[in-house]
């Protein structure tokens, strides 16, 4: 089996465009034997500003980047307006608990499509709280956990882990024990999980 971590931030373009690659991957590859492992990398931690989209910045990079990407993979994504960009580490604490309900793949993805498809502020609590329950979560019990920060020890504990890789910019696949950066190709992709696979 092939064990990928992924080191990723929910309002990284990039990581959303590699996780659907992997996807791509997965449906047309049934027979691969895939276990993934999302880890939590925040591109800008409190208090660091975020990112404005009225700036020159963001627009430039994804006309230049991110659009041309995405056209070429067939996904359907845009640049959220919500301005400044949300800060993540809330989003990142409901993963954890996510994840101990088994629901941490499809949280990410959730929490993915929230932002690049539907324009919505994954900082605020009450989006947070829909989009959980959206995916199965106890809105009651996950609304606990963000107000009263259960999580934040763990999810620092993770970042740490990160760092301690490190890891400084996101996507980052981890497979078969080497790190590769960036958004990989479909079939380059393919041909690392195969070879970890028979290794």
């Amino acid at each position: 089996m092939a064990t990928i971590k992924i080191y990723s931030d929910y309002v990284c373009p990039y990581c959303y465009l590699g996780e659907q690659i992997l996807e791509e991957v997965k449906r047309e590859n049934p027979d691969l034997s895939i276990e993934v492992e999302w880890m939590p990398f925040e591109l800008r931690p409190y208090p660091t500003p975020t990112l404005k989209p009225e700036d020159e910045y963001l627009p430039r990079v994804w006309r230049q980047s991110v659009y041309p990407m995405a056209e070429r993979l067939g996904v359907d994504i845009k640049l959220p307006t919500v301005s400044p960009q949300p800060y993540t580490h809330l989003a990142f604490e409901g993963f954890q608990y996510a994840s101990e309900k088994g629901k941490g793949a499809a949280y990410t993805n959730r929490m993915f499509e929230a932002f690049f498809k539907e324009n919505k502020d994954i900082s605020d609590v009450e989006v947070l709280t829909r989009l959980a329950e959206e995916i199965g979560l106890d809105p009651v019990d996950y609304r606990n956990i963000l107000e009263t920060r259960q999580y934040k020890q763990t999810h620092r504990k993770a970042l740490e882990q990160s760092y301690q890789q490190g890891i400084t910019a996101v996507p980052t696949f981890k497979i078969g024990g080497q790190f590769y950066p960036g958004v990989i190709p479909k079939e380059q992709l393919k041909k690392i999980i195969v070879a970890s696979n028979t290794a």
